[in-house]
């Protein structure tokens, strides 16, 4: 697979870390998808690695805990019919769902006062409308 996959930064997913596995891909196919093991699964075991920082670790394993399994998150892909482009997939899932669940959480809203003039311009076009309303009703020309 090509080159390095990097999380954030200059971390990347070290090769030595994951684990595959490969079984026959589910669905519609002819003579050949019986004997082909297409589907492909990646495991990384995020609880025992050394190449997050332990800031970005401690956050992956909170925000993943509903996916990790004694510490290992596993992602699958079969959408191709190639083994080594379903490898890439997972590859690229694997990528982004750790650069997702290491991202540092977002600033806290800091909460503002609408303007007086916005304020001011809504009830104006409120009564605007409501004298629309008002000059429908049934007058006697």
């Amino acid at each position: 697979m090509p080159g390095p996959h990097v999380i954030r930064g200059s971390v990347v997913l070290p090769e030595a870390e994951l684990a595959w596995r490969f079984s026959r891909s589910s669905g519609p196919g002819g003579q050949h998808v019986n004997t082909s093991d297409s589907r492909v699964e990646l495991l990384f075991d995020l609880a025992a690695t050394e190449a997050l920082p332990p800031v970005w670790k401690e956050r992956a394993l909170e925000r993943l805990a509903s996916r990790l399994v004694d510490g290992v998150v596993t992602v699958r892909a079969s959408e191709h019919r190639s083994q080594f482009r379903n490898r890439e997939m997972a590859m690229v899932r694997m990528a982004s769902l750790l650069a997702e669940a290491t991202a540092p959480p977002p600033k806290p809203r800091r909460a503002t006062k609408i303007p007086r003039g916005i304020n001011e311009r809504r009830l104006r076009e409120k009564k605007a409308r409501g004298e629309t309303k008002r000059n429908r009703s049934g007058r006697d020309w």
